[in-house]
């Protein structure tokens, strides 16, 4: 089962830090998300509160914190604090809530000690996935998807949530250029395959979870309310796509397409502070199949989703403009869903893997969230408010991901900026 609320909710708890009380921060004391920074002084974990970052390391040096998890999170990775028992990082949120909140207990010398101004920082990959799996988890992604291409989906779609497994190496934290890539495509207007820069250089706004343990051996399986405790965290996912590239390769599976560049946001929301947005599954109409036996579990139908309201915003030159406004809570399958399925053949899962939702697309024209469904495949241009038209992004573009947890009664909590910028091609045929 997952956290159930707790003093870290409370929605009249603010911090000493003024920073972490403005309206709109992604970064309430509420919230307490983890990442690795770098002030110039080495990579070590932090905490984002407002504007600073709470420098584990110093804390636990000062005797300000202790236990498992302050040391766990410490080092240039978050892995081992992946590996940590649950109410071990639970244990260690308390502390930093009680410490930085209004009216706290603790040394609150060495609490101001150890804040770093976030502009003084660089933040860094939180960890290496272990694994990278990219689902297709949107049901309106893939019919619109099949609609635009003249096709049927494949009936996989509404049984079971359709995954491929990705390439963790090329898996970059927020900031990194986008080079465009070189490959075998098709390109428009010809019928004759060339090696040349992608033409179709797309976005995916996608929704990312972290898993921590306890995990499954070789040949286990992990049930739904494994699932829950395996999921550690979550961030936003631009999994880039270089469309004609995957147009033309197609035959097995998503390949070059998909693994020369995945996007992630720095900071790695705790399922604990998102224990107060959890909303009802998806559910199923009449006319869909019924869940099979597995992935149907009685928590998860009624809280299994998220309500977190994500953004993507282009900015050619003269934006950035918002393109897409959507909903994790509208996919088709949730994230313990995502988990139990793919260990459900065997697979052992790992402390450090990293699973993402695929492209979070909802019912809404405003909620398509790819330029080739924003675009009809390329038979509509996107048209900015300044004017400027796009099929597909070009060099110079910025492309960010934003997003809210939000639900009544409590304190908004957000998760950091997700963006790339493109750059040209390093070759071209």
């Amino acid at each position: 089962m997952p956290t159930e609320l707790n003093a870290t909710h409370d929605p009249a708890r603010r911090s000493w830090v003024e920073s972490a009380n403005a309206d709109g921060t992604d970064f309430p004391i509420q919230n307490l998300p983890f990442g690795v920074f770098d002030d110039g002084k080495g990579a070590r974990g932090g905490v984002a509160l407002g504007d600073q970052i709470i420098d584990l390391t110093a804390l636990l040096k000062a005797g300000a914190i202790s236990g498992p998890a302050a040391e766990a999170a410490c080092g240039d990775s978050l892995l081992p604090l992946f590996a940590c028992a649950r109410q071990d990082v639970s244990a260690l949120r308390a502390a930093l809530s009680d410490l930085y909140r209004m009216n706290g207990t603790g040394d609150r010398r060495s609490a101001e000690a150890a804040l770093v101004p976030m502009s003084d920082a660089k933040l860094l990959m939180p960890a290496k996935p272990t694994a990278f799996t990219d689902f297709c988890t949107s049901a309106d992604h893939i019919l619109r998807m099949a609609a635009n291409g003249g096709r049927s989906p494949m009936p996989a779609w509404a049984t079971l949530p359709v995954a491929y497994n990705g390439r963790a190496s090329s898996v970059a934290v927020s900031g990194t250029p986008v080079v465009r890539p070189v490959g075998q495509v098709v390109p428009p207007g010809s019928s004759a395959m060339a090696v040349a820069a992608e033409p179709m250089l797309d976005f995916e706004l996608e929704f990312g979870a972290w898993l921590g343990g306890p995990v499954n051996a070789l040949a286990e399986t992990v049930d739904m309310a494994q699932a829950e405790q395996i999921l550690f965290g979550c961030c936003l996912v631009n999994d880039w796509s270089a469309r004609a590239i995957q147009f033309y390769e197609m035959l097995l599976g998503p390949h070059l397409g998909k693994s020369f560049l995945t996007t992630i946001s720095p900071w790695i929301v705790t399922m604990e502070a998102l224990a107060p947005f959890r909303v009802a599954g998806r559910g199923r109409t009449g006319e869909e199949p019924e869940l099979p036996a597995y992935l149907n579990d009685p928590f998860d139908r009624r809280a299994g989703g998220l309500n977190v309201q994500i953004t993507a915003e282009l900015d050619t030159g003269n934006g950035p403009y918002t393109i897409v406004r959507t909903n994790v809570a509208e996919l088709f399958w949730t994230l313990a869903q995502m988990v139990t399925h793919q260990a459900s053949g065997g697979a052992p899962l790992e402390v450090g893997d990293l699973i993402a939702t695929g492209t979070v697309s909802g019912a809404a024209d405003e909620a398509r969230a790819c330029l080739v469904e924003i675009t009809k495949l390329g038979k509509e241009r996107l048209v900015l408010p300044d004017g400027t038209e796009r099929v597909m992004l070009e060099d110079g573009d910025t492309l960010t991901l934003r997003a809210k947890a939000v639900a009544e009664g409590y304190v908004p909590i957000g998760f950091g900026p997700c963006a790339g910028k493109i750059t040209p091609a390093r070759t071209a045929a």
